[in-house]
């Protein structure tokens, strides 16, 4: 009886090692999907059935309107927008204080990511001065406008979260790491659980 009650414990946790993950990954893109489709689907005030003249509400249309805003956003981007225009949006950003930082920091965080020039490629190790080692993504080379010529910005990005911390490194604390920025991203939010 012991025996047997330790095998079903032990298969209710392979099993758990298999449901929770899958289960939490696929409710939290259900939920992501849903949460923006909701907000932004217009259909009821676009569509009404013809038969009793309510209003329609068409799941999916509200991830379609994002998709074609965003898809259309880099065509005209890409086309359409020339120089003088961005130098009018950078004026009138800069009438903008506020807005202005948010939009740039938006922009800053969503270019390190994704974009021609990726800012998080380079992952780093770097070793205190207790001996600890932490992984980060170096992000700015030359520091010679307030800091020494020797010394880099490196991210420390937090396990289990996108917030993270810059700091200051002198160039001889510095390792670089061969894996990949993806691979590096993985294993600090996983909290270093994650294969590398």
């Amino acid at each position: 009886m012991h025996k047997l009650f330790k095998a079903l414990i032990n298969y209710f946790v392979r099993g758990l090692l298999v449901v929770l993950p899958l289960s939490t990954a696929i409710f939290l893109v259900f939920w992501t999907f849903a949460t923006v489709d909701n907000a932004l689907n217009l259909s009821d005030l676009l569509f009404f059935n013809p038969t009793n003249g309510k209003p329609m509400y068409i799941p999916g249309i509200g991830i379609l309107s994002v998709i074609l805003i965003v898809l259309l956003s880099g065509i005209i981007v890409t086309y359409l927008v020339t120089e003088p225009i961005k130098n009018w949006f950078n004026k009138w950003l800069n009438k903008l204080p506020l807005f202005k930082f948010i939009f740039s920091s938006v922009k800053d965080f969503t270019e390190a990511f994704v974009g021609e020039d990726k800012k998080l490629n380079e992952p780093v190790m770097v070793e205190d001065k207790n001996g600890f080692k932490r992984i980060g993504f170096l992000t700015q080379k030359n520091l010679t406008s307030f800091a020494s010529a020797d010394e880099v910005a490196v991210y420390f990005p937090f396990s289990y979260s996108f917030a993270g911390q810059v700091f200051i490194v002198h160039k001889d604390k510095i390792q670089y790491l061969d894996i990949s920025a993806a691979q590096a991203m993985k294993f600090i939010i996983s909290g270093g659980v994650g294969h590398v």
